[in-house]
């Protein structure tokens, strides 16, 4: 029966990834993400990771999602496919760094393989992904990949809000201090001229 949940969840992963690259609608995109994550989660199940997959779950595929959502319906455009043109240069490197993670990510997975045919696999031990252990590998031997993690998700936040900016056409706006507002100083848009509340709501209906 893991066996069978394993394949499952594999292709799960596999389809999610694939589908979050290869998707040109960024709403359909993000659903793949979390179906992705979600199978992920299951693997983490077989390994007897039960925190981290609750953790996958909850903060993954649950708050980081609805984050991605936001970011999306914000940015807008979601009609519109996801095609940006790239130049001359930009298009061979991206392909030579696909292509370089690529044979990384294949030399890591057949080494493991081939040193794991002759053995049981890892051993199961006591104390595996429980809070303790989580939280001991994140503040030692994963804090610079978990914090460089962080500050990815907080400027790809902040560009999205960028890239809507410069998609509605907004301009930035004037700047006053609190000051003026608290002193009663009129604050207009631009060039308009300043009314009243009274002015601006026009001559009163009989």
């Amino acid at each position: 029966m893991a066996e069978v949940i394993f394949f499952i969840a594999a292709i799960g992963a596999i389809a999610g990834a694939v589908g979050t690259v290869a998707l040109r609608n960024p709403f359909y995109s993000v659903l793949a993400l979390v179906c992705h994550l979600l199978a992920l989660a299951a693997l983490f199940l077989l390994l007897r990771a039960e925190f981290v997959a609750a953790a996958q779950v909850v903060v993954y595929a649950g708050a980081v999602m609805v984050l991605y959502v936001f970011v999306v319906a914000y940015v807008g455009g979601s009609d519109e496919p996801l095609t940006a043109s790239t130049g001359a240069t930009l298009r061979p490197v991206s392909l030579l760094f696909a292509l370089a993670l690529f044979v990384e990510l294949s030399i890591a997975i057949i080494g493991t393989g081939l040193s794991a045919l002759n053995s049981d696999g890892a051993p199961y031990t006591s104390g595996f992904g429980t809070p303790a252990e989580v939280g001991a590998l994140f503040l030692t031997q994963f804090l610079l990949a978990f914090e460089i993690a962080s500050l990815l998700l907080l400027i790809a936040a902040v560009g999205a809000v960028i890239l809507a900016r410069r998609r509605a056409g907004l301009s930035d706006g004037g700047e006053f201090s609190v000051a003026d507002v608290m002193r009663g100083q009129p604050i207009t848009a631009g060039d308009a001229p300043t009314e009243t509340m009274l002015e601006a709501g026009g001559p009163p209906q009989r």
